[in-house]
């Protein structure tokens, strides 16, 4: 064994477990292509001022749970918490937004980094599928996303699901809304760092899971009485849009979410299988974004959804998703001449599209099937002396052991067949 672990509150991703992981990320992916989101991949760091700035200097993420770098003296780079401020500042930096059709659709996968205290859902490495659409405000866009993330989840058989659904006003209603919640936590017993927090960002208290903090909330002044008409409308819109479509929602006020550049519609995805970690997934409007990173004006709407918390929804759903096989035909070569034979029926079995693997290491007949076993393979191929001076190869059904013996140059065809 290694004298080398994966650093603490990482993990491997290796198989079979890994096929698992690959299958969500491709169910998240399907409905968004289907879409017209493209492709984009952004680098692993980006310069600390682009999240401190677009994320907020007083989220948690930044000022506690970011990972940063130095570089040789010069400014500090930071490995990326998330990934819309990232995808932000590409589609900028590629003039994406000039191409004159509005809004700009994109979706990336990729993993993030967060200083986080390590426990079951939560890492300090994990893996995200996101999209994000900008360039344009438009409550069909917000309602869009967010119908394509629940029919992702549904995608994979998930049911125990929940969308929470809140608006956060914007630049013309929420300082009223700040100014007067601002007032009320004044008034309340609570630690130096959260009455920091009243001064930065106020509503992040509301945020805050400690029940002696809770307790204290009620009684605080709601958003949804602050917001201004056009708000309101905008808001009412989503929420029509997403029942014609038949997705059900909670209207949850208290929802904030931990990033500063929220606007308007904020949503999470929570599942209840999941104790303390019950986020799976989330994101909203963030209007005033490409403005705080240095880019004009482009209102923008996006998610990310949590590829490991939503594998651990699957499991807690009891979900085993329907992978296709690793292998679907595992060759036994008994011989020198054998060898050669197979491994070049192999060779086209897999050029025909069909998994084929080979038993490596000159097995004896006995460890190669089990070899052939172990893959999950449903056939196996097996060729000796006295087969190939016959031009043939026997085809053995490893499910029901029946054992067929086929020529040589028919064999791709014949696993073509089968596979039909």
């Amino acid at each position: 064994m290694s004298t080398f672990k994966a650093p603490k509150g990482t993990y491997d991703l290796t198989p079979p477990d890994s096929a698992v992981y690959l299958a969500v990320r491709e169910a998240i992916a399907a409905p968004v292509r289907r879409a017209g989101y493209g492709y984009v991949e952004t680098p692993g760091f980006e310069n600390v001022e682009l999240f401190s700035r677009g994320v907020g200097e007083s989220t948690d993420i930044v000022t506690k749970e970011m990972f940063t770098l130095t570089q040789r003296g010069k400014e500090a780079l930071a490995l990326r918490p998330e990934g819309t401020a990232s995808v932000l500042r590409a589609a900028l930096e590629g003039n994406l937004h000039k191409g004159g059709n509005l809004p700009v659709k994109l979706w990336y996968s990729g993993s993030y980094y967060r200083y986080e205290r390590p426990q079951k859902g939560r890492y300090r490495h994990f893996s995200q599928v996101g999209a994000e659409a900008i360039g344009a405000e438009d409550p069909a866009l917000d309602a869009e996303l967010i119908i394509l993330a629940v029919d992702a989840y549904k995608s994979l058989g998930l049911k125990n699901f929940r969308l929470l659904l809140n608006s956060l006003g914007d630049k013309e209603c929420r300082p009223a809304y700040r100014a007067a919640l601002q007032d009320f936590l004044r008034g309340l017993d609570l630690d130096d760092d959260t009455r920091r927090r009243i001064e930065i960002n106020p509503l992040r208290v509301l945020d805050d899971k400690r029940e002696a903090v809770q307790k204290q909330l009620v009684g605080a002044p709601m958003l949804r009485d602050h917001l201004c008409e056009a708000c309101k409308e905008y808001h009412e819109q989503v929420r029509a849009l997403l029942t014609a479509a038949g997705v059900e929602f909670e209207d949850d006020e208290k929802l904030v979410r931990g990033l500063d550049y929220y606007t308007r519609t904020t949503f999470e995805f929570v599942h209840d299988g999941l104790g303390a970690q019950s986020a799976v997934g989330g994101g909203g409007r963030y209007d005033g974004l490409s403005e705080m990173i240095g880019g004009p004006a482009l209102p923008s709407v996006g998610w990310a959804l949590g590829v490991d918390r939503t594998v651990l929804a699957l499991e807690a759903e009891g979900i085993e998703l329907e992978l296709p096989a690793v292998t679907e035909v595992y060759a036994v070569p008994l011989g020198d001449e054998a060898r050669r034979v197979l491994f070049g029926v192999v060779t086209e079995l897999r050029r025909a599209g069909v998994a084929a693997d080979f038993a490596f290491g000159g097995k004896g007949l006995k460890n190669a099937m089990k070899s052939a076993d172990r893959s999950g393979a449903r056939y196996a191929l097996v060729a000796g002396e006295r087969d190939l001076a016959e031009g043939v190869v026997q085809l053995k059904d490893l499910g029901s052991g029946e054992q067929t013996a086929v020529a040589i140059d028919a064999v791709v065809g014949e696993l073509r067949s089968r596979q039909g």
